[in-house]
């Protein structure tokens, strides 16, 4: 099991349990994935740390002092 926190706006769109497809995009040295419908966005990863799933379920919602949090969980 692999968590996974994704920056997001609108809270109301988003529920535990929910779940949610992952698009995968480049940059010239890592990777960064967005949540379908442009829901989230997570941060960089590095080749090594490629999601192997596009496919995750929302586990909490969480707030920051700055934006919410969506943490997703994936299987693998």
């Amino acid at each position: 099991m692999r968590e996974m926190d994704f920056t997001i706006e609108d809270v109301n769109a988003l529920k535990v349990g929910q779940e949610i497809e992952v698009i995968e995009s480049q940059l010239p040295s890592s990777y960064y994935y967005t949540m379908e419908h442009a829901l989230g966005m997570s941060g960089n990863f590095k080749s090594t740390e490629r999601l192997k799933t596009r496919k995750g379920i929302v586990k909490e919602i969480k707030e920051t002092p700055r934006f919410h949090v969506a943490v997703l969980k994936f299987d693998e």
